[in-house]
């Protein structure tokens, strides 16, 4: 039987989310107009006043954000309403080490919230479960978007974040947790972990996993679904909204519901910012219609991906997004983590190397590795072991430092990295995504 949260919104008409949409975003159009100064000029740039806008049929006309404005208006530029109305903030790496922050009214969390309850209760959560947030806590929105979301099903929740696998097998089977919530690649090794402690699925009290915060394959759901005995569900988010629960699969499995009565997605043209009509592959771009700290208007995810308003068996009328298949820009996302090869370049030119580098970035025992060959100047080329392991560790620490995450850096001769004619082929992926 599917389970809804909200089940009149969830399984609205199309006309009646139409009047949301269109009744919400002239709201948040004139609300961006008011209070966002770094946005109405943009309008303005393009001749528009909120009067332009009579519906979502005239969202096309508005500007588009992108991260580099982000950048730009770092930290308080976007900001619509007063600090002292935000209660929080969340964030997530930028391309040069400049942080993505969003900022969230309380009412931004409520409805961020309500979103991770659609996608628990899409999974089959009820709160007789048992729902343990393996997603890391802290600035990055996983842990405390589910964990919100947990909480507004009714579930027990368990907030262990991530790591120390063996404390999380522990709660796993002495709780009987029965949904768990992380990255994919993480479920994976925990269900390695799992089979390593002699436990085989049926000993397994999970039944549901929402695993999300990076791609992951067909092969890689079905070999989770196997070791661990459960359903394994998608679900999709970006910082700049909310978190995840933007969109998020139900039992069907055909790709993820969009919030339509909080989002608007588009699919354009990445090249020439056109929008396409649906069914057709382009890059996603999701305008907030109600979020009112950080409120987004027509902001490109990079997304490469489909939209499908197809009749969906759970009864869900809202319109369905596929995995994304790529994005438009050279952004990684590893371990959950978004990278940039730009945010490396930049740690190499601190520390007097030359932009001649490789990242190599594999998929071992289910966790992503990110292995970055540097060359060293023909000035800094010595045999001396000692000193080129030196030379590695300090990469390492400012690499970790810039990205959040550990890179294995290996130092090369001068000249030893192929040099390309063309676009240099900096990011080799060897991942089976």
């Amino acid at each position: 039987m599917e389970r809804y949260y909200q089940e009149d919104i969830e399984c609205a008409s199309r006309d009646k989310i139409k009047a949301i949409q269109d009744e919400k975003l002239l709201r948040q159009v004139k609300h961006v107009w008011d209070n966002v100064p770094y946005y109405r000029k943009k309008m303005e740039e393009k001749g528009l006043t909120p009067e332009d806008i009579k519906s979502s049929d005239d969202l096309h006309k508005l500007p588009f954000l992108s991260k580099a404005d982000l950048r730009e208006a770092y930290p308080y530029g976007l900001l619509g309403v007063p600090l002292k109305d935000c209660v929080r903030i969340q964030s997530t790496s930028g391309t040069t080490g400049k942080r993505v922050v969003a900022f969230y009214t309380q009412d931004d969390l409520d409805i961020w919230e309500e979103c991770c309850a659609r996608a628990i209760m899409a999974a089959g959560g009820t709160n007789e479960d048992v729902c343990q947030v393996s997603y890391g806590y802290g600035l990055f929105t996983g842990g405390p978007g589910l964990n919100g979301g947990s909480h507004k099903v009714g579930c027990l929740t368990i907030p262990t974040s991530s790591g120390n696998t063996d404390r999380q097998i522990m709660f796993i089977m002495d709780l009987s947790a029965t949904i768990l919530c992380c990255t994919p690649s993480y479920a994976a090794f925990i269900g390695e972990r799992m089979k390593e402690l002699g436990y085989g699925p049926d000993d397994i009290p999970l039944k549901a996993g929402i695993f999300g915060a990076e791609a992951w394959s067909e092969e890689m759901r079905r070999d989770i679904e196997k070791t661990l005995g459960i359903k394994a569900y998608d679900i999709y988010g970006l910082t700049e909204l909310s978190g995840p629960g933007v969109s998020f699969e139900c039992s069907a499995q055909g790709g993820m519901h969009i919030n339509e009565d909080h989002f608007i997605a588009e699919i354009i043209d990445p090249d020439t910012g056109e929008v396409l009509p649906e069914g057709t592959q382009g890059e996603l771009v999701f305008t907030s219609i109600d979020k009112k700290a950080f409120p987004l208007l027509r902001y490109r995810t990079r997304d490469i991906c489909t939209l499908t308003r197809e009749k969906c068996s759970c009864g869900r009328t809202h319109v369905r997004m596929t995995k994304p298949k790529g994005r438009s820009d050279d952004m990684l996302i590893i371990r959950g983590v978004n990278v940039f090869p730009s945010q490396i370049e930049t740690v190499l030119l601190n520390n007097g190397y030359a932009a001649n580098y490789q990242i190599i970035v594999d998929r071992k025992n289910n966790t992503d590795t990110l292995d970055v060959q540097v060359e060293m100047t023909p000035e800094m080329f010595t045999d001396n072991l000692g000193e080129v392991e030196a030379r590695q560790k300090e990469l390492v620490d400012g690499l970790k430092s810039m990205l959040g995450i550990k890179a294995k850096v290996s130092l090369v001769a001068p000249k030893s990295i192929t040099r390309s004619e063309g676009k240099a082929v900096r990011v080799i992926d060897k991942r089976k995504i």
